[in-house]
């Protein structure tokens, strides 16, 4: 069994942060579009404590930014997660969870070695090539993956005490937050990705908590498909959670409004 150790404090009372829009670049996800996000201010010394209320309202960590996309012509990042007590396993993710029953299950802190930092280059040099991420420095590694404030701990799994994957794992009162997987590429045939999820989602049960965040989920991107597999899943439409049905496949990729309105101020 693993633990994450103690529970981040509660949040208490919060007080309203600012909420900035970016200038539009190139989309992520799809290179030929631009994208624009919100962002919360970086330098708020209350950005700890609103992480996890920003989560519930669609936001997401990347580094220290805490972000959600707010296009002007697309709505295709729709913020999903799962409601870990309702979760079963399909017969595939059975499958998977019996492939990496061998493995050993860690909980760490969020810091970079020369292990891990091996195991992520090689991983992005595989599944990221040519798109920018694939040449990484430690200083690239540890600035997008954690930051100084962030409650993260990496998730590890490891064969016979060789390391084989690293999920980077947000810990929050109610809630954990997938915000990056990397694995051994050699080792793809396991579904490392898949078993990274399955794994936060139990720890998630065990410790009591009520959501495992997984980000966007975009419609009719192929990277983003096996997030649909975990079901219940839910999305964030508007300001409401609702479950997320057979017929949600895809999302509207040129509307004439914004992604979503400008939030109210965080409190």
């Amino acid at each position: 069994m693993v633990a994450w150790g103690a529970s981040p404090t509660d949040v208490g009372n919060r007080p309203n942060i600012r909420v900035y829009q970016t200038v539009e670049h190139p989309c992520g996800y799809w290179p030929e579009r631009l994208a624009r996000d919100l962002v919360l201010d970086p330098t708020d010394a209350m950005l700890p404590a609103l992480y996890g209320p920003a989560l519930a309202m669609g936001f997401r960590r990347s580094g220290g930014h805490v972000y959600r996309p707010n296009c002007a012509r697309c709505q295709a990042c729709t913020p999903v997660r799962i409601r870990v007590d309702a979760f079963r396993p399909n017969r595939a993710q059975a499958r998977c969870l019996r492939r990496n029953a061998d493995l050993e299950l860690r909980v760490v802190p969020a810091r970079r070695s020369d292990e891990r930092f091996d195991l992520y280059r090689r991983y992005v040099g595989t599944r990221h090539a040519g798109g920018g991420m694939d040449d990484p420095s430690p200083a690239d590694f540890d600035a997008f993956l954690a930051c100084d404030w962030s409650p993260t701990a990496f998730l590890e799994a490891r064969l016979d005490g060789r390391l084989l994957s690293v999920a980077v794992t947000d810990v929050l009162p109610d809630a954990l937050s997938a915000v990056y997987t990397f694995y051994d590429p050699d080792e793809a045939a396991r579904g490392l990705g898949s078993f990274a999820i399955l794994s936060q989602i139990e720890q998630a049960r065990r410790d009591g908590r009520e959501f495992l965040y997984l980000g966007f989920w975009l419609g009719g991107h192929p990277k983003m498909e096996y997030k649909r597999a975990f079901r219940p899943l839910e999305r964030l439409v508007g300001r409401e959670w609702l479950p997320f049905g057979d017929g949600d496949d895809a999302a509207p990729v040129d509307a004439s409004g914004p992604h979503q309105s400008m939030p109210p101020p965080i409190s």
